[in-house]
């Protein structure tokens, strides 16, 4: 018999219902018990899933209110000392106050997990730290998996792959150090599921696909002598990458499994053909939602399962957190595109496959030849299909001109050009794009897609809208404007739709952080703009105001990594294709007099692979398809870049090529820490960093933006510092937003009037 496990599962549920949820209790709407009791309902049917596809062991403990790197915090103690808080009597709303911040307090750092989009709340770690255990995140799931008869596999991230996506805050000193403080938690975390019978406990330590230093690589030897004393069988689990440099290593750890992901990394098999253990091979992809192609597969399992026999096990690549919940709802897309639809597999159908799977390894494939033949029937209809590819995308690909994606005149000699018909201010103010998506807009979008709102109703209610944050932004008195994005439903999502090459789901959607959830375009073949997407409206909002109007669209990077993309060519192609669809778009904006365009890449850091010696590929296609995103624009066109959540400090030479006159990035939550290290780099074009959090309901007090914006003058030279909030706006309200905007403009004054 083959073993098959799930590494972990979607939170929100198959239609958001915890997102809804943890909304309504924040908004004091309904009573905790309600949101405990809706969570142990979403946890149950989870489990209940993973049963009837005949898993082995169910996930427990991946579930969250908000982040599992949060739930680690408080199960080791290591909640940030600033709340004030006993991480051992922890209250909900204190646990959403780390998260969210309070009037105290800002909110714990944000960041990308790995190289997706998800987001996980970084670790605050001090010199005195000390740790303390509480297992009851864990310890009250496995006990609500095993009341329902089930095999439990509790799943925790690791010590060092803990340590290492934590931050040091406060004196200097080596978080490394910690170390021997935290394991002795750790174990007596684990004792506390196995006291509830954890017969194996999967702990995950991504951070091995990363080029770690030698001493954490070497730490792994004592930490894990050190948890094997537990009374409990360990699965090492590691995704995202190879580690096969480590095999040896791993190999010779005194745990008594480990995953490896045969998705992103399969070559790094034949380093552990060796390995004398449980092998749990990630053979389903785990980050994307094509189908597998089980025949071939089986191709490469069946050679292990003879070598192995029992010790084989069979699991997605990584937790299935990253992919959207059921396809079968999808019936729309079935309807409108039924060849894509059966390329797809979502959460429910990957849980199915590697059902599939185990019953041909177990049976044999005669045991489920129809399943096997509809895998292969789909496989090859999608490779042989004639509507993916066009040929005029590839002709002007390989025909573009050498210099193509260079601006015509270096940076000095343009923004002298821009300045001079800009006249801005000293420290001019914009926004990064978007204000709130309030009620009406969401019911007037939702009222036409039905088809009870005509389109001249619709596009009315969307003028109304835009005039409205026009004239709010005049009040406030704002440098440059933006139109607010009423019309947008997601920054990605509204390209996707309007570009041809795309798809769109209704339910597919996948949690970025919290109760954030977005739904990933499909991008399945090849792309093209047939028509402008967003002159009509910034042409609108420019004819409303005699300020500047910036035009806003997002970039080819973050679409293509915000996206669900095709895996049969390079995804470095399809970047390319992209960044050549929008530079129309950028052409049309400027012809129609919008020549300040902001184009967004929030995303390019996290497209960034894991080991550095991939880094230098990446950033040369990643910039380049920037770059030819505005290719042809005169020199007197400003062109903005947004980025946030995300670490820069290794990529800088990177950052500057992409030559946007301005960037403006998120640097609040990190205490203006980043901004740090574009001053050393002497970063030499314009900046804009955020001077508050926009992820918090909380108005920032004058003295903290001042500081925020004190701390920025003495990195970046006056006239090339902007200010503005650390991202958009669309998941604020109006009365915060106007408040927010107030105390940032009224700070601004002062430090423009001190510095004339």
């Amino acid at each position: 018999m083959t073993i098959s496990h799930i590494l972990g599962f979607p939170r929100v549920g198959a239609k958001r219902e915890l997102k809804f949820a943890q909304e309504r209790y924040w908004r004091k709407e309904i009573a905790e018990q309600d949101l405990q009791d809706l969570a142990k309902a979403l946890r149950e049917k989870n489990w209940k899933h993973q049963a009837a596809a005949n898993v082995d062991y169910v996930a427990v403990g991946d579930f969250t209110f908000y982040d599992h790197i949060l739930d680690l915090q408080v199960a080791t103690g290591a909640i940030p000392a600033r709340f004030g808080f006993d991480s051992q009597n922890l209250t909900l709303d204190q646990y959403f106050q780390l998260a969210r911040g309070n009037k105290e307090q800002f909110a714990i750092e944000m960041t990308k997990w790995f190289d997706t989009n998800y987001h996980y709340l970084v670790p605050e770690f001090q010199k005195n730290t000390q740790f303390k255990a509480n297992p009851a995140h864990y310890v009250n799931q496995i006990r609500e998996a095993k009341a329902l008869g089930l095999n439990v596999k509790p799943v925790i991230v690791g010590p060092l792959t803990f340590l290492w996506l934590g931050k040091e805050k406060g004196e200097a000193f080596n978080r490394f150090e910690l170390l021997n403080r935290l394991v002795p938690v750790y174990t007596e975390i684990l004792n506390a599921l196995v006291a509830e019978g954890a017969e194996w406990i999967q702990i995950d330590e991504p951070a091995l696909a990363l080029d770690l230093p030698s001493e954490w690589v070497e730490a792994y030897k004592a930490v894990y002598a050190e948890l094997a004393k537990v009374n409990a069988k360990l699965l090492l689990a590691t995704y995202f990458g190879s580690v096969a440099e480590h095999a040896e290593l791993l190999k010779g750890l005194p745990v008594d499994g480990l995953h490896l992901d045969l998705i992103r990394a399969p070559e790094q098999l034949s380093a552990f053909e060796d390995y004398s253990k449980v092998l749990s091979a990630g053979v389903i992809e785990g980050r994307n939602i094509w189908r597998a192609n089980l025949n071939s597969v089986l191709d490469r399992l069946d050679p292990l399962k003879a070598k192995l026999g029992e010790r084989l096990w069979i699991a997605p690549s990584c937790s299935l957190l990253h992919t959207p919940f059921d396809l079968e709802v999808e019936v729309q897309l079935k309807a409108k595109n039924p060849a894509l639809y059966s390329w797809l597999a979502f959460t429910l159908q990957k849980v199915e496959e590697l059902n599939v799977l185990k019953q041909a390894l177990t049976n044999g494939r005669d045991a489920v030849k129809a399943a096997l033949a509809d895998s292969q029937a789909a496989a090859d209809a999608r490779a042989n299909s004639k509507e993916i590819h066009r040929l005029e995308v590839a002709e002007r690909l390989a025909n573009l001109p050498a210099d193509a994606d260079k601006r015509q005149s270096p940076f000095a000699e343009r923004i002298a050009k821009q300045n001079a018909w800009l006249n801005l201010p000293l420290l001019p103010t914009t926004n990064i794009g978007s204000f709130p998506q309030t009620t009406e807009i969401r019911h007037a979008r939702a009222s036409f897609k039905k088809g009870d709102l005509s389109l001249e109703d619709y596009e009315t209610a969307m003028k109304k809208e835009i005039e409205y944050v026009v004239r709010r932004q005049e009040a406030l008195d704002l440098d440059v404007l933006v139109h607010g994005e009423a019309e947008r439903n997601d920054m990605v999502e509204y390209f996707g739709e309007l570009l041809d090459g795309f798809a769109f789901t209704k339910f597919g959607w996948v949690q970025s952080y919290g109760s954030r959830c977005v739904k990933p375009p499909v991008i399945y073949g090849d792309v093209v703009r047939p028509e402008p997407m967003t002159v009509r409206w910034s042409q609108y909002a420019q004819s409303l105001t005699q300020k500047v109007m910036k035009g806003m669209l997002t970039g080819p990077v973050t679409i293509l990594q915000w996206s669900f993309v095709r895996n049969d060519i390079p995804r470095s192609t399809v970047c390319k294709q992209i960044g050549v669809a929008l530079s129309d778009e950028v052409l049309d904006l400027e012809k129609a007099g919008i020549k300040v365009i902001q184009i967004d890449e929030p995303a390019i850091r996290e497209g960034l692979p894991l080991k550095r010696a991939d880094w230098d590929a990446y950033l040369q296609w990643a910039g380049e398809a920037f770059r030819l995103s505005y290719m042809g624009v005169a020199d007197d066109t400003q062109i903005h870049t947004h980025m946030c959540y995300s670490e820069f400090n290794d990529i800088l030479p990177a950052i500057a090529g992409l030559d946007a006159d301005v960037i403006t990035i998120e640097t609040s939550r990190s205490d203006m820490e980043l901004l740090t290290a574009f001053g050393d780099f002497k970063y030499p074009n314009d900046i804009g960093p955020g001077v508050y959090d926009i992820h918090s309901p909380r108005v920032p007090t004058e003295e903290e933006i001042e500081r925020l914006l004190r701390k920025a003058l003495n990195v970046v030279p006056k006239e090339r510092l902007w200010v503005n909030p650390d991202c958009g706006l669309k998941t604020r309200g109006w009365p915060e937003t106007i408040a927010q905007l107030e105390v940032m403009m009224k700070v601004t004054k002062k430090l423009r009037a001190e510095l004339a």
